[in-house]
């Protein structure tokens, strides 16, 4: 069995991780290359390029400045895989570079599946017909989204959310928090500004003033921020900057860790905040980004939410804070009134507790041998 992967930045490479548990359960001789991360590595899958080569954000100058660069990878790929052919071509995530090599791909008779589905429920519907054209199956990762497939004639199967087997349904605060240094009965909040650079550079500063605000209303509070490694000097000058070098912990990544250990997160939008729920911690969501990008992204939203617990709640179960609005006095507002909420409100973050509880429940399917099976059900097609 041989499969080219392609997997962009971290959250993708740790789905792509857990996939290849399957596939080599299934195919024990598997051969996998591609483009991955460190996850997929650790499975035996050889990256011709790092994941990371294809982390970009945005509409604009940000990703213009890339472009080139992405684009000459995709045509070498391109050319590579249409000269040895794999049995299957699987694209986890990063639909603006899989789906148009999966179209060609496809178009030279090489079977094409597609890990996650693309957000056409939340925002560029338009892009239903170029999955339709590009890829002979997509595996889903939330209940909803075969369904709204079919509609269009897409073949798709619902294999749960890997993460929801990763992270237990009930985690060791105290466990982690000794990992950490940290003691059972202090208050600990954990920032994550996001893992990529561009995120970094809108939200790390802000996040960080919001930090010396918490800081000045309760100086007792401990603040822990795991950081992708790549970035924690970005991280850590950001800090810097902000005054509050001294009162925080950076650490190597170890994000479980840390929100394990937490009370409160701040956190950027993205897969880290369904994580942040899957450990039933109270967050507050922040994002920001050029305002070119925001203007076109704010066009194209279909939803009142963003952050994906609020998305898959139906509702907002957890502050949004966006763009303009994420000020640093905005930010640290939410934060102190979820840390008052746990001694004035218990019954609050009991309730949000018990409805990510059963989010984590309904998430929760064996990822690995579903999406084995389907890709197998896809080759025999």
């Amino acid at each position: 069995m041989r499969a080219a992967m392609v997997a962009g930045e971290t959250s993708g490479d740790l789905l792509a991780g857990l996939l290849l548990d399957g596939l080599k359960q299934r195919w024990p001789d598997l051969q996998a290359a591609g483009i991955g991360g460190p996850q997929m590595a650790r499975r035996g899958f050889q990256a011709w390029w790092p994941h990371d080569k294809l982390s970009v954000h945005g509409f604009g100058w940000e990703v213009l400045r890339r472009y080139r660069e992405i684009v000459g990878i995709r045509r070498q790929l391109k050319a590579r895989l249409l000269q040895d052919h794999p049995d299957v071509f699987i694209g986890v995530d990063a639909p603006d570079f899989n789906l148009d090599l999966e179209a060609d791909l496809k178009a030279q008779g090489i079977k094409t599946v597609h890990f996650v589905c693309p957000s056409i429920w939340a925002w560029r519907p338009e892009r239903i017909e170029k999955i339709k054209r590009s890829v002979d199956h997509v595996l889903c990762i939330f209940p909803f989204e075969p369904a709204l497939l079919a509609a269009h004639g897409i073949a798709a199967t619902y294999v749960g959310h890997p993460l929801a087997n990763v992270i237990p349904m009930q985690v060791d605060k105290s466990a982690a928090r000794a990992a950490l240094g940290l003691a059972p009965d202090d208050r600990v909040v954990a920032v994550l500004p996001g893992s990529r650079e561009s995120e970094i550079s809108h939200l790390a500063y802000k996040f960080f003033q919001a930090v010396a605000l918490i800081k000045q209303a309760q100086s007792a509070i401990k603040f822990i921020v795991p950081a992708v490694p790549s970035l924690k000097a970005k991280i850590e000058a950001a800090a810097r900057a902000a005054g509050v070098f001294a009162s925080v912990q950076v650490l190597s990544g170890q994000s479980h860790t840390a929100l394990a250990a937490c009370d409160v997160t701040l956190i950027a939008s993205g897969t880290a905040t369904l994580e942040a729920a899957l450990f039933k911690r109270p967050m507050v969501i922040a994002y920001r980004m050029g305002a070119v990008s925001w203007q076109i992204m704010r066009r194209k939203q279909l939803q009142p939410w963003v952050g994906l617990p609020n998305i898959l709640c139906r509702e907002f179960v957890v502050p949004e804070l966006l763009q303009d609005a994420a000020t640093p006095q905005a930010l640290a507002a939410e934060v102190l009134r979820w840390l008052d909420a746990i001694t004035a409100e218990p019954e609050k973050i009991r309730a949000l507790e018990q409805r990510f509880a059963a989010l984590h429940t309904e998430l929760q399917r064996d990822t690995p041998e579903l999406a084995a099976h389907a890709i197998a059900q896809t080759l025999r097609s």
